[in-house]
């Protein structure tokens, strides 16, 4: 017999950000706690709105299922003494497994008597076991915890009431004083609570209130709606997927309506009134067919049709108010010029301990520089890359920015091309900030790309010189994004930068100022270990096998682009015939050179056979032609094409012979070789199958 189990927390209000998280968080430890009691069920459906987190079980078990387990106990030398009795080991092992020696009796395992028992376990009624569903709602974790009245339990928001039924029983539990029902709460304006008759008619019965539990439901229900809107107007209407899981977790009721706003307000440019709707009032903006900006919006509201004018004519008012002063600080700054922008850095502490604005520019300006020098860019380019440099936070002090922070770079674009500032210029003070976030792209413009690594290297560096490191999951200056933007920066543009050498010259700046209180070495060290986690992240994203990706880090993180793609070819390899047997005549290669001492020098004329002379010519040929492979493919199979000669050489080859002359001249072929092998791979460390 199966019924359904329904669990709902009620809450105050909870952040629109946390509420899909901390849906699948409750969803994911019912299902785990289910599995751990042995309690089968059909399926599982997660429910939310700002007010509450559910989850309805259907088709649970009414009981867990009887187990018959036979338990193997001590050996049958240990249970039974020289007089054929039962010892204490024997009676103790019984005892605990709940019987009496009468139920013991031997099983051989590998030639050796062990003494068992068969243990029943009956199976425990699943409104028994539900209780515990308490420890669950008390388990959850949030980004963000408050503590009310004199309760000691952390949570998101205030617990105001709990509904938990198995088929139309509830279920016994408290938390921070809230008795378990089968109440819930309908709508805060215009529905009522309402008594759960049973878990299957939660979804109507909410709906009757005015709450649709269904967070998939809801949206579905947003995105309806406004295609209907925008087809009755003959709109576009962009749907950003983040704004409609916010907004979809900002209400119970979904009602869009539309505002408009003063035509005026469209001489601002398109991402300040984009902005002003989507980030400040969780608006859709609304676009022609031909994909200009109309000066319309949309909103959705958490209730029903009933006065939508008015409510229409008050989200215009707010809007009004946002763009008004943003009309108003956008005249105000094309007032300045950069420069006057840029003097107001000085005044700006960037860190306590690192310093002002105006510094961080200054090393982003020399870091740019250094990394134009090490890419040989041609003059115009490299000033190009210094100028967006030097401008590349003047607009952080702009009255615009102030106000709307989301929109820095953008304004520093717009505002530097309304300055006279060469077009590529503007797009890398934009650019520099990319990727924002998970989701967005790397800088498109070469000039945008060097100055978003400066940028980002310097605050990932100046970080780590005063100790902010991130540790598990701390990472409040989302250090590690930035870090993954630089190495996905690299591989975009095929930078083949040397990290260490950035390190070395972003830390020598910052030491150079005093900042912070560790040496040289120690951040290089640190800053190479930190971002090694990070290229190894790339590559696991990739689909990389683990060993492989360290086998191709053990080169260092010389040049990010192609050890990404060795990685890739390599993988794309393993499961060959062939690579096993390559791995291991490279990887019989790089032991035996370590064996030399000295500089390597080979001279064919000390090879005492063809096998021998072949591998020096092959060697030798490699060595002069490796710069000119034109991708890691060809590096693969020229390493892959040696194998057989690498084998025929070990074959007629004793490496360490007496004639210190010819050990050496061999072991100066193996050391060669192996100089080309271990920036590609170090072999040692890839796991092949036997």
């Amino acid at each position: 017999m199966t019924k359904d189990l329904l669990l709902e927390i009620g809450l105050e209000e909870m952040p629109a950000r946390f509420v899909t998280q901390s849906s699948e968080d409750l969803e994911g430890k019912v299902r785990d706690w289910l599995v751990e009691q042995g309690l089968s069920f059909a399926s599982i459906e997660r429910f939310s709105t700002p007010r509450r987190l559910a989850v309805r079980v259907n088709g649970l078990v009414s009981q867990q299922e009887d187990k018959e387990e036979i338990a193997k106990g001590p050996a049958k030398k240990i249970a039974v003494n020289e007089n054929g009795e039962w010892t204490k080991a024997a009676v103790g092992f019984v005892k605990g497994q709940g019987g009496t020696v009468d139920d013991l009796f031997f099983q051989e395992i590998k030639g050796i008597e062990y003494v068992h028992v068969k243990k029943f376990t009956k199976g425990k009624s699943t409104i028994d076991l539900l209780p515990q569903l308490e420890k669950i709602v008390i388990s959850l974790t949030f980004p963000k915890n408050m503590k009310w009245g004199s309760n000691d339990l952390r949570y998101v928001r205030p617990i105001k009431w709990l509904a938990c039924m198995f088929g139309s029983e509830v279920i016994p539990f408290s938390v921070v004083g809230v008795e378990t029902g089968r109440t819930s709460q309908g709508h805060r304006f215009l529905g009522k609570e309402t008594a759960i008759e049973e878990p299957s008619t939660y979804e109507k019965q909410l709906l009757a209130e005015y709450v649709v539990v269904d967070a998939f439901a809801r949206k579905e229900a947003i995105v309806s709606q406004l295609e209907k809107l925008a087809e009755e107007k003959g709109w576009i209407i962009p749907v950003d997927p983040n704004l409609l899981e916010e907004v979809t977790n900002l209400v119970e009721y979904p009602t869009a309506l539309f505002g408009a706003f003063e035509e005026a307000f469209l001489t601002l440019p398109e991402e300040v009134l984009i902005t002003s709707m989507k980030e400040h009032q969780r608006y859709f903006p609304v676009k022609s067919q031909g994909d200009t900006l109309l000066p319309f919006f949309v909103t959705v509201r958490n209730g029903n049709h009933e006065h939508m004018e008015k409510v229409a004519k008050g989200n215009e008012k707010v809007l009004r108010a946002r763009l008004s002063d943003a009309d108003f600080f956008y005249k105000e700054d094309q007032k300045k010029d950069i420069e006057s922008f840029n003097k107001k850095l000085a005044a700006i502490v960037y860190q306590v301990e690192i310093g002002t604005l105006a510094e961080k520019v200054e090393r982003i300006t020399k870091l740019t520089s250094f990394v134009s020098d090490k890419l040989h860019l041609e003059s115009e380019t490299r000033t190009k890359a210094v100028r967006a440099a030097e401008i590349s936070k003047f607009d952080l002090v702009s009255q615009m920015v102030y106000e709307f922070p989301e929109l820095q770079g953008t304004m520093g674009r717009d505002y530097a091309t309304r300055l006279g500032e060469e077009a590529e210029v503007a797009q890398a003070i934009e650019e520099h900030y990319q990727p924002r976030s998970a989701e967005d792209t790397t800088a498109e413009s070469k000039i945008g790309a060097i100055v978003a690594i400066s940028d980002k290297l310097d605050t990932i560096a100046s970080s780590f010189a005063i100790g902010r490191i991130p540790t598990g999951s701390q990472d409040p200056y989302a250090l590690r994004r930035q870090a993954t933007g630089i190495v996905l920066t690299l591989m975009d543009h095929s930078f083949g930068l040397s990290l260490k050498e950035l390190f070395n010259e972003a830390v020598t700046l910052l030491l150079e100022k005093g900042i912070g209180q560790k040496d040289k070495q120690q951040l290089v060290e640190e800053l190479t270990e930190f971002f090694t986690a990070r290229v190894k992240q790339v590559c696991l994203d990739r689909g990389v096998r683990h060993d492989i990706i360290d086998a191709v880090l053990s080169g260092g993180l010389e040049n990010i682009p192609a050890l990404v793609e060795r990685a890739i070819v390599l993988d794309d390899q393993k499961n060959n015939e062939e690579f096993k047997p390559v791995m291991e005549s490279l990887g019989r290669v790089i032991n035996l050179s370590k064996k030399l001492e000295g500089t390597p020098s080979i001279n064919k004329d000390l090879a005492e056979h063809d096998a021998e002379k072949a591998l020096i010519d092959a060697v030798v040929a490699l060595s002069e032609n490796t710069s000119e492979l034109k991708n890691m493919d060809q590096m693969y199979n020229q390493l892959k094409g040696l194998q057989p000669v690498i084998d025929q050489y070990f074959e007629h080859t004793m490496v360490m012979v007496d004639d210190e002359g010819i050990k050496h001249n061999r072991l100066s072929t193996l050391a060669t070789l192996a100089a080309i092998i271990l920036p590609f791979v170090d072999p040692s460390l890839v796991l092949v199958k036997s």
